[in-house]
């Protein structure tokens, strides 16, 4: 309890504003990787957020999440102890699963030190106990081992870093300081085991890794965000995010996408849109979902349709939210158009605190 306690304390610091301690994000800043693939332990609050499609050897069909967190706890950096929390980590990790009809699901949350669990800045390496995502060769590997599945995966870029937002400042309202540093890497080949109790399966498929890191990520009146990560058919990708206001309204919003042919281009709020279309009430939660969306974005219009309607996942035990985190296809008009993930926070109480 002690720990939700000190984390759901940071998010406020974070969500409500942005304090003096912490770093600010800023448009003209050029990423460098590796180094910015790890991380930055100066800004509030980051994620690595790993998700994807995969297929059996019997032909099932399964969705993977894979999300680390670090929170930076500004209060702590007078303490000397070796014990003083001044960096949180959080885990989640999700199967989706349409034959068992929910997500298999764990979560984890600790204070970084000590080696038990940390987030290296040179590079992508960041792990809880056993729970592992790292930066390894031509990719990634991620090892989590939970209390009724595992996920050991080996995930290989295949394409360039996707810069969001402005080269990758991204911003998230219509104050400048409202913004985030944040980069994806589509179409990454994913192959390795994936267990779901006693059950064992090889599979292969396609992925999408995402990094974010802010000290102000949502500004004063926003209450919570629908976010989509799509690898298109074609070879392209496309990323889409809404801010909600406490109406249900566009308090916010952006796009890039990237075509077939690798150019890239970035979309304003009045570029995007999304509408919500058929709802899904949680059988545990009570909370009401839109788990179908029309999505415009420029000139192009994308139909969004979930792998399975629950996708619900409860986290109230490290970060204190509800959300739902799942796997979606996608088509435009008629057309299949690409496979993905959609995140929707702040339906079951807002996410800015005061």
């Amino acid at each position: 309890m002690s720990r939700r306690l000190a984390l759901l304390a940071a998010l406020a610091l974070l969500l409500a504003g942005p304090a003096m301690s912490l770093a600010p994000v800023l448009a003209g800043y050029a990423l460098q990787f590796p180094r910015d693939g790890g991380s930055h332990p100066d800004f509030g609050i980051e994620w690595w957020y790993v998700t994807g499609w995969l297929n059996t050897a019997t032909h099932q069909v399964l969705g993977f999440q894979v999300t680390f967190f670090r929170a930076r706890q500004s209060e702590a950096d007078a303490n000397p102890s070796a014990f003083a929390p001044r960096q949180l980590l959080i885990a989640h990790c999700a199967i989706s699963d349409p034959a068992a009809g929910h997500l298999w699901r764990d979560q984890r949350i600790r204070r970084a030190g000590l080696g038990l669990a940390e987030a290296r800045e040179s590079d992508t390496d960041i792990w809880i106990d056993d729970w592992k995502l790292e930066r390894d060769g031509a990719g990634y590997h991620a090892h989590l081992i939970a209390q009724e599945f595992s996920i050991d995966l080996s995930l290989v870029t295949s394409q360039p870093v996707l810069l969001e937002g402005d080269a990758g400042f991204s911003r998230k309202g219509p104050a400048s300081a409202a913004a985030s540093y944040y980069y994806s890497e589509p179409h990454l080949r994913v192959s390795g085991i994936v267990t779901r109790g006693a059950r064992r399966d090889k599979v292969t498929g396609e992925g999408w890794l995402d990094h974010e890191w802010s000290s102000q990520y949502l500004g004063r009146g926003a209450v919570g965000w629908d976010w989509v990560g799509l690898n298109l058919n074609d070879g392209g990708a496309l990323m889409a995010f809404r801010i909600r206001d406490a109406t249900g309204g566009a308090y916010w919003a952006g796009a890039t996408l990237r075509n077939a042919t690798g150019q890239s281009r970035s979309f304003a709020p009045q570029e995007v849109e999304f509408r919500p279309g058929r709802r899904w009430r949680s059988p545990r939660s009570d909370v009401l979902y839109p788990v179908s969306w029309q999505l415009r974005v420029g000139g192009r219009r994308f139909d969004l349709e979930p792998l399975l309607d629950d996708q619900e996942n409860d986290t109230r035990a490290s970060s204190g939210t509800l959300y739902w985190e799942g796997a979606v296809l996608a088509s435009e008009g008629t057309e299949p158009a690409g496979r993905g993930y959609l995140e929707l926070t702040g339906y079951d109480r807002p996410m800015s605190l005061p």
